[in-house]
């Protein structure tokens, strides 16, 4: 028995309503429209279930198993969820923006619920007594006679389809037993025993090993150079290694092929291959000239009043440029394929966050039929953003039909490093000043470079021009969340620079540091507590609350913190503490509200050294139905990791050909010394709908983090990241302006 919801392919409308990225770029997405399959019954009974999302590491994978044994009565251990699988899986658009949970359960849901009332209704019909009157415990259904039966008997391995109804009745959150409590990890059994998870561990009988040799315009995807670059390619210069079966080279595609993988990663070095020079890069080292440089087209997101008059005319009104650095999603594991290219139809195992986008792009680069292409998604190496596994994975596929055999493809870490599309840096200048007892003036504008990053073996075949796309990224949680009287909230939007896409928060995390920096200058330009002067501002009753408790639970103390200040013992060190807090803002402009997050951060700035420590953060979040607290909480611990680690550390080193930071060397990240103490509070909001919790946790962070540096030093870092280079020039700059001003 299955169970779908309709027999149409997601078209881009319909992401963009649901607050998904559009296509990355001209290649059509077809998807496979008769594949709309979300519950199937074994005759054993067991339940398959199907969602076109995927699990990085997030604990997906839990919590939609939970949902589902949760409005089908049945132990967890009877379900089986298939993520991501472009054969047996619905288009539901690409895993991002936390929109697992909060839109792409909502359909397996209600499938769970309408496949749980047919075969009641199928039960009581061979019962011949009223549905209402049969009950349900762990998969059996028990009738008024105290017969029973089961689920695999009922469905009788039939195979036929249900529309979903969408006003199917739920279970009431005060009736859930599974739904809402911790659970294990379902993943992690599996991961212990080192059963086949992950797509690294993949073999196939006959399966060659490839490696690509790559152009000399390491991160760069658009220009005149791409697929233009390659002037001739020695095939002779590797004959002699053992096992060699192939070079393939179309355009500035250029692979090699053994029988082997050591001698596929020998062969890449050692084949003799003559490159053009691509045109030379601007300044990214210090991106805000090349950024304001940079053509753009302002599109004016929100407007009341006249904010440019109002502040203009004022004498208190304050100014502040912030600037985000390029930086990586750094998967600790380079990026890996496998794909087998037979009888005219290809399959390839990925661990791709887009399964359905990446089929589409096979489609496109094989020029095959959409039933000729399946993908199967793998566990990979984590991302929370696009790695390089959409282009391992392409590039497999085209290797894999050039030679006639499965091919293994494992990039280098300086491939991936150099080749992954960054997280894009962000120039935001704001404007502002208090104009009432709860009114503000704001003027905010974001010049963002665009993070299409359309797959590289697309561009490199010529298959699609290198043309640079430009898209509207930039305005997520671009409005800040305060009362305003007058307001100008404007994106210049322009094409990227370099290779980049969607990261962690995307541009929510940069545009939250600048509101959440900006309105803590404020509250210091007046002389008020950080803490009261947002509520005072602030109108979403959620959001007060959840700032409320969390600067109750921190201990947090109204005005400066001398406490925190002075170390008798170490002269040299300075502590501080800051807020920030925001609701996370994603998609299509005006987007969709995933879950408010506060943090109160403390921190240790070293005088001397000019290095800053985060030692304890507290985090709050509202996340409204939270199906699975630990998993909640180990998000938000990924979370505060992950993102002090971009705010201290985190940036993209360039050259004017591409990205030099091809190591751990060159692009450093947190150590577990350095990892501060975590405390988290979960706002009991049960009855509200679920919001997400895989990126909320990140977007206050670089705010708190510099408004504690604040707290302790009286130095504002608008710059990320705050590394010792960025701070001594922030303390040369401090102690340069005392001096001016005398005792």
């Amino acid at each position: 028995m299955r169970l779908v919801q309709d027999r149409q392919p997601v078209s881009r409308e319909r992401l963009d309503a649901q607050g998904e990225p559009p296509a990355r770029h001209a290649v059509n997405r077809v998807s496979k429209s008769r594949v709309n399959t979300f519950i199937e019954i074994t005759p054993e009974g067991d339940i398959i279930a199907c969602n076109g999302h995927v699990d990085l590491g997030t604990g997906v994978r839990t919590a939609f198993t939970q949902i589902v044994a949760e409005e089908m009565d049945v132990p967890m251990h009877r379900v089986r969820m298939v993520l991501g699988d472009t054969d047996r899986t619905p288009d539901q658009g690409p895993t991002t923006a936390s929109a697992s949970i909060q839109s792409a359960a909502v359909p397996l849901r209600r499938a769970a619920a309408q496949v749980r009332k047919t075969l009641l209704q199928r039960a009581a019909q061979q019962w011949s007594c009223d549905a209402d009157t049969l009950t349900v415990a762990d998969g059996i259904i028990t009738g008024p006679g105290e017969q029973t039966t089961d689920y695999g008997s009922l469905a009788r391995g039939e195979h036929f389809d249900i529309d979903i109804d969408a006003k199917v009745d739920l279970k009431p959150a005060d009736q859930y037993r599974i739904v809402g409590r911790s659970v294990a990890r379902v993943d992690i059994p599996a991961k212990i025993k080192g059963e086949l998870i992950f797509v690294h561990d993949l073999r196939l009988p006959g399966m060659l090993h490839a490696r690509m040799v790559r152009p000399p315009y390491p991160g760069r995807d658009s220009g005149a150079m791409i697929g233009q670059s390659l002037i001739a390619v020695d095939r002779e210069s590797v004959l002699d290694i053992p096992g060699i079966v192939a070079v393939v080279v179309k355009g500035d595609f250029v692979a090699v092929v053994t029988r082997r993988e050591e001698h596929a990663i020998r062969a890449a070095r050692q084949l003799k291959v003559q490159w053009a020079m691509p045109p030379a890069l601007p300044d990214l080292n210090d991106p805000e000239a090349a950024v304001r440089a940079n053509p753009s087209k302002e599109r004016v997101l929100r407007e009341d009043g006249n904010a440019t008059d109002s502040l203009s005319a004022r004498t208190d009104t304050h100014s502040a440029t912030y600037v985000w650095p390029y930086q990586m999603h750094a998967s600790i594991g380079p990026s890996c394929a496998v794909a087998d290219y037979r009888d005219g139809a290809i399959t390839v195992w990925s661990g791709s966050q887009n399964p359905h986008f990446l089929h589409a792009d096979i489609m496109a680069l094989l020029d095959l039929p959409d039933s000729a292409v399946r993908i199967v998604r793998m566990e990979a190496s984590g991302c929370y953003g696009r790695n390089c596994a959409d282009d391992a994975a392409a590039e497999a596929a085209l290797i894999s039909r050039e030679v006639g055999a499965p091919v293994r493809l494992q990039l280098m870490r300086e491939e991936e490093h150099s080749w992954e599309p960054k997280g894009t840096t962000q120039i935001m200048d704001v404007r502002g000043a208090v104009t009432g007892p709860d009114t503000l003036a704001y003027e905010f504008v974001n010049r963002y470079p665009s993070n299409n990053a359309p797959v590289l073996a697309l561009m490199q075949t010529g298959t699609i021009a290198p043309d640079p796309i430009v898209e509207h990224k930039g305005d997520r949680t671009a409005v800040p969340q305060y009362r305003c009287s007058d307001v100008r909230i404007a994106v210049q939007d322009m094409a990227p620079i370099v290779r980049a896409a969607w990261m962690r928060g995307v541009s929510a995390l940069p545009n939250v540091f600048s509101h959440e920096s900006f309105i803590d200058e404020l509250a210091h330009q007046h002389g008020e507590d950080a803490v009261a002067f947002r509520l005072r501002f602030m109108e979403d009753p959620r959001a007060r609350a959840l700032s409320i408790a969390l600067a109750e639970r921190a201990g947090w103390q109204t005005g400066p913190s001398p406490r925190l200040h002075a170390d008798p013992q170490r002269p040299h060190i300075r502590r501080g503490r800051g807020f920030a807090q925001h609701q996370y803002v994603h998609g299509t402009f005006p987007g969709v509200g995933s879950a408010y997050c506060a943090w109160v951060c403390d921190v240790e700035v070293d005088l001397e050294r000019a290095t800053v420590r985060v030692l304890k953060v507290w985090i709050g979040y509202d996340c409204g139905l939270v199906i699975n607290p630990a998993g909640v909480r180990h998000q938000i611990h990924g979370n505060v990791i992950q993102s002090v680690s971009r705010a201290l550390m985190e940036r993209v080193a360039f050259d004017d050909a591409g990205v030099v930071s091809r190591e751990w060397g060159g692009y450093p990240i947190i150590r577990f010394g350095d990892i501060p103490d975590i405390d988290i509070l979960i706002m009991p909001t049960q009855d509200q709908p679920p919001l997400g919790a895989g990126e909320s946790g990140s977007v206050p962070s670089a705010a708190a983090i510099a408004n504690a540096i604040f707290d302790a030093t009286g130095l504002r870092l608008r710059r990320v990241p705050f590394d010792s280079a960025e701070v001594r020039r922030g303390l040369d700059l401090v102690k340069r302006r005392a001096e001016a001003i005398g005792p």
